[in-house]
C-alpha cells in the first residue's frame, strides 16, 4: 500500500560514486599504471603447499597492512596540525601517502612473485590483478621481499634491505 502523505524528509542520494561507475574508473586507473623499471618475472619453483595460507604470506599482509594504515592514518591527522597551511600540509599529506602506495604497492608485487613461483595460470594472475600485464607489479624489491619470506639465499654478498625486512616478518609474524 503507497502512502498519499509526501515524505517528510527529501531522499538523500550518496555523492559518492560507487557501483560500476567507480568500479570502471579504478580499471582506468589500473590500465594507465606503467611498467615496473625492471620488471621481473619469476621462474616456477613450486613448495609444497596444503589447502591453508602459507603462514609467511598472512604475516606479510598483516606487516603491510598495519604500515599503510598508520600512514593513511598519519595524512588524514594532517589537517589537525598543519591544516590552516597550505605549503605545510600538502608536502607531509604527499610524502606519506606516497609511502602508502609504496608499501602497497610492494605489497601486491610480493604477492604476484609468490603466485607466479607457485606456477599459477598466468591469465588467472592478470585476472587477480585486475591488469593485463603484471609486470606493472613485480619488481626486482618484491623479489627480494619474497625470498626473505621464503628463507631463500641472497645472489648478493650483502643481503638486500627488502630481503631483510621478509626475514624479519617471517620469522616475527608480521
Amino acid at each position: 500500500m503507497t502512502s498519499t502523505h509526501p515524505r517528510k524528509r527529501p531522499q538523500r542520494r550518496s555523492e559518492t560514486p560507487h557501483g560500476p561507475q567507480q568500479t570502471t574508473g579504478l580499471q582506468q586507473i589500473r590500465d594507465t599504471l606503467p611498467p615496473a623499471p625492471a620488471p621481473c618475472t619469476v621462474e616456477p619453483a613450486p613448495r609444497p603447499v596444503g589447502d591453508e595460507v602459507p603462514p609467511e604470506l598472512l604475516a606479510l599482509v598483516t606487516y603491510h597492512c598495519r604500515r599503510i594504515n598508520a600512514y593513511l592514518a598519519r595524512a588524514q591527522h594532517l589537517q589537525t596540525l598543519h591544516g590552516t597551511c597550505m605549503k605545510q600540509w600538502q608536502r607531509l599529506v604527499l610524502y606519506v601517502l606516497t609511502d602508502a602506495l609504496a608499501h602497497n604497492h610492494l605489497l601486491v608485487g610480493t604477492l604476484a612473485a609468490y603466485l607466479q613461483r607457485q606456477d599459477l595460470d598466468a591469465d588467472l594472475l592478470r585476472r587477480y590483478l585486475q591488469s593485463p600485464d603484471p609486470d606493472r607489479y613485480i619488481t626486482g624489491e618484491a623479489v627480494q621481499h619474497l625470498d626473505g619470506l621464503t628463507g631463500a639465499v641472497p645472489e648478493e654478498a650483502a643481503e638486500p634491505v627488502w630481503t631483510a625486512i621478509g626475514r624479519r616478518i617471517a620469522r616475527d609474524g608480521g
